[in-house]
């Protein structure tokens, strides 16, 4: 059913949204129904007729048989970046249930300030016992590069580290249980509650957002050892070891926006100004959000404005034609991350929209997609927080041989 609301004006004219939210037809594995309502608002309303007391006892009589099944070892394996949703998930498993997990970080080596401190703040908090995996900058630099021909954006590294590591450590440590958090029926349109269209394995994330495989990326400049940390465990290890996984925002309500305000009131945990988007908590902890939303945008014609306007149209936060001016300013603006990403690749600016240009899906390929400059730069400089530790001491004195030439002096 074709969008016949023309009193609205579009993010982008000539493709269908959803008529009750900002969805757009190019959105991968959306559906709309014969009303012209997309995926993602139906699983919104599947959400408030959920028997949710009936879910946690499910999540209840699962965590609790991960605790006996335990014993000394650690009761689950939590993946946290330190955002949002891993903050709240920290707080459910050790506040609420009593767990103990290990924590799992694969950083992306992008890591914003903000999110350093997040990410150190959760650690604290809740007592966490923590292994982290970080690639080299220059490996980071390269697979950038790689990733924006082969998936159409620049984070393959980050899509498969954070499926792959978890893993890795879950089968070399015997911890079957994996706790994620947001459903992926809960903002992404490809998905219901009731109708999933991907559970929990070992490939998840391959299918979901990293598309090709650590043997599938290798080539004359990465090469198989290159890429090893981000190798899946073999079949055989995941069945031996009886890897599963779960989402929180399956068996229990998950509010984003409640849960956040709440770990910022409670916890500390801090917002910060996010490229691409009006709200400042989504990706908090990397600094190339922005630039994952933007060729998001100029592959599918919308970026982070639109799942967040989506959501707040759906929660009565906003009308649809107040999301749609807030994806018009946000989605289409070029960030401020472009810049730091041709850098460290090498790449010009044209060669970049080039790619990306081949990249567009067919939906789009003869619609010309605004794009318009920032007005001012980003409150949080755009460079890695580690890249601004290491700028801001490399020339500053010693101090230990400032004091010893003090002494000298005397």
């Amino acid at each position: 059913m074709n969008d016949t609301n023309h009193s609205v004006t579009k993010p982008i004219e000539g493709i269908q949204y959803c008529i009750r939210c900002c969805v757009p037809e190019t959105q991968e594995g959306v559906n709309f129904d014969e009303l012209g309502i997309c995926t993602a608002c139906r699983s919104s309303e599947d959400k408030m007729h959920i028997n949710w007391a009936k879910r946690e006892e499910q999540l209840k009589k699962i965590l609790n048989e991960a605790k006996t099944k335990a014993g000394n070892n650690y009761d689950c394996v939590l993946p946290i970046s330190g955002g949002k949703d891993s903050f709240f998930q920290a707080h459910v498993l050790t506040k609420i249930y009593g767990l103990k997990p290990l924590a799992v970080t694969f950083s992306h080596n992008w890591f914003s300030e903000t999110g350093f401190y997040n990410l150190q703040r959760c650690l604290e908090v809740f007592n966490l016992d923590h292994l982290q995996f970080t690639p080299a900058r220059g490996l980071v630099n390269k697979l950038a590069k790689k990733s924006l021909g082969a998936i159409g954006d620049s984070c393959w590294h980050c899509h498969s580290g954070v499926g792959a590591f978890p893993l890795q450590v879950a089968t070399r440590f015997n911890i079957p249980l994996l706790v994620w958090g947001e459903s992926i029926a809960e903002n992404d349109g490809r998905a219901s509650y009731s109708t999933p269209c991907h559970k929990f394995d070992r490939d998840y994330f391959t299918k979901v957002s990293a598309r090709l495989t650590a043997k599938e990326m290798a080539d004359d400049t990465l090469s198989k050892k290159d890429l090893h940390p981000f190798e899946l465990p073999s079949y055989e290890e995941i069945n031996n070891t009886g890897v599963w996984g779960i989402h929180l925002g399956d068996f229990i309500f998950w509010d984003e926006e409640r849960q956040t305000e709440w770990i910022r009131n409670v916890y500390g945990w801090r917002e910060t100004e996010m490229e691409g988007t009006y709200k400042g908590y989504k990706s908090a902890e990397c600094i190339m959000s922005g630039m994952h939303d933007f060729t998001c945008y100029l592959k599918r014609g919308f970026g982070r404005a639109t799942w967040q306007a989506a959501v707040d149209v759906r929660n009565g936060l906003l009308s649809r034609e107040e999301g749609f001016e807030l994806i018009k300013q946000h989605d289409q603006e070029r960030p401020e991350a472009l810049d730091y990403y041709l850098k460290i690749t090498g790449l010009s600016e044209e060669a970049f929209y080039a790619t990306m240009k081949n990249k567009k899906i067919d939906a789009l390929k003869d619609i010309q997609l605004p794009i318009h400059a920032k007005s001012r730069p980003n409150a949080e400089r755009i460079v890695p927080f580690v890249e601004q530790i290491i700028q801001k001491h490399l020339h500053k004195p010693d101090p230990r041989i400032a004091r010893d030439k003090g002494l000298d002096d005397e």
